[in-house]
């Protein structure tokens, strides 16, 4: 009985699976490879018709409220209480907090009530903080007052600390923690994103005959949240850039509504390249960048395709030439190390948690901020230069094997359930 509770792990979360990000991700791919130790899993229900109580994998799971956006706002409370009552019959050694959020606040309330337990808070955070502002209106004040005290908390009492990326770790650092902290990315399934296979290959070509892609079109594609910090607006920009110059913007986009006319002033403009891009994602920003796609006249080459199911992104990256994803900020970037796994060249921001993996010319290419003219250099010369592309895609390849597999991450983390 003492060892089972030695390996015993209560984690907070503010969402869970089947609401995919990087870091349900990451939770679900490391407890599965630790069979010996037990997992269970506090978070906010948020969307109606999920089960108040499952196992998925190796993780029990407990979601609480009924099902509306409310319920991550009642975590910090509801999921101390229930982790008290679990407590009872499970006597967990570790708590395990994913990112600094409303479920840390109800992690930190339970290790002040047993003291004794130690806490393991996980960064993730890919926004900057000032994010968190949009709770009290972008207000300083109240931010001050309301939101940053309960941010940092759980950074002071955290007895261990993970962050995905040197300068998540740099953030931590300044945030003011005094625990230990130690750099853990997230991983990649290097097996189910390697589309080099005949089988995603075959899928590739039925999807592009679905997408309405034509044979001698190169596909742009990006995997986003679309919010601001992940800079598709500039990327939608980019495409413009490339097939219709400024030179040629009087005819192409501003008026000219025949079809024929509009291709033939873009091959004048771009020879025989032609570009389609796959956005692959939700957001609040969805109808202004739809708007915006529509004001530069670019639905022929713009596609959105909304939200895909995890395991179905692989067959999506199988059929792109060019993964892109032009950050404003990123805590690490899970679909890059995706894309590199499934053999396709990246291009993204120096920010973040990007330059742990991105090395210019190497692994990837880096194109500036906020500067869709740098974005279709950058696409260009990927496209125009062959050694290039294949230099690109066997170092992302190579890297992601040998650096970001699930089964390195998990026995990193498995070490550091053992040494707290």
């Amino acid at each position: 009985m003492a060892n089972n509770q030695a390996k015993s792990v209560i984690i907070f979360a503010t969402a869970y699976l089947p609401l995919v990000g990087g870091a349900e991700i990451a939770v679900d791919e490391i407890t599965k490879k630790l069979p010996d130790w037990q997992f269970d899993l506090i978070t906010a229900k948020i969307k109606p018709g999920l089960k108040k109580e499952e196992r998925i994998n190796n993780v029990n799971i407990y979601r609480l409220g009924r099902g509306s956006r409310l319920d991550k706002f009642l975590l910090p409370l509801s999921g101390f209480l229930k982790a008290v009552r679990l407590n009872k019959k499970r006597k967990y050694s570790i708590i395990w907090s994913l990112m600094a959020s409303q479920a840390s606040i109800g992690a930190v309330f339970f290790k002040i009530f047993y003291p004794s337990k130690r806490l393991l808070l996980n960064i993730q955070e890919g926004d900057p903080e000032d994010y968190l502002k949009r709770y009290v209106l972008d207000i300083d004040f109240l931010y001050k007052v309301l939101i940053r005290p309960w941010h940092l908390l759980s950074l002071r009492k955290a007895d261990y600390i993970t962050a995905l990326s040197l300068a998540l770790k740099r953030r931590v650092l300044l945030s003011g923690a005094r625990a230990p902290i130690e750099i853990v990315p997230n991983g990649v399934d290097i097996e189910k994103f390697k589309v080099q296979s005949s089988k995603f290959k075959v899928i590739g070509q039925k999807l592009k005959l679905k997408l309405g892609i034509k044979e001698n079109e190169k596909v742009i594609i990006t995997i986003s949240r679309l919010v601001k910090k992940n800079g598709i607006d500039d990327l939608v920009k980019a495409i413009q850039e490339l097939t219709c110059p400024p030179r040629y913007a009087k005819c192409c986009g501003r008026g000219i509504k025949n079809q024929s006319a509009r291709l033939a002033t873009r091959s004048v403009a771009g020879g025989e390249l032609r570009i389609k891009l796959l956005i692959i994602g939700s957001g609040q920003d969805e109808k202004k960048l739809k708007d915006l796609v529509k004001k530069l006249d670019l639905e022929n080459s713009i596609l959105f395709l909304g939200g895909i199911l995890h395991q179905d992104l692989p067959q999506y990256l199988a059929l792109a030439d060019v993964f892109v994803r032009p950050s404003l900020s990123e805590g690490l970037g899970n679909v890059f190390l995706e894309a590199m796994a499934a053999g396709l060249p990246i291009i993204g921001t120096p920010v973040g948690g990007i330059l742990d993996f991105l090395k210019d010319g190497e692994t990837g290419l880096f194109c500036r901020i906020k500067n869709p003219k740098s974005i279709a250099e950058k696409i260009k010369e990927i496209l125009s230069d062959d050694r290039l592309r294949e230099k690109l895609i066997q170092n992302g390849q190579k890297l992601a094997e040998e650096k970001y597999s699930w089964d390195i991450i998990a026995r990193q983390m498995e070490k550091i359930f053992k040494k707290i």
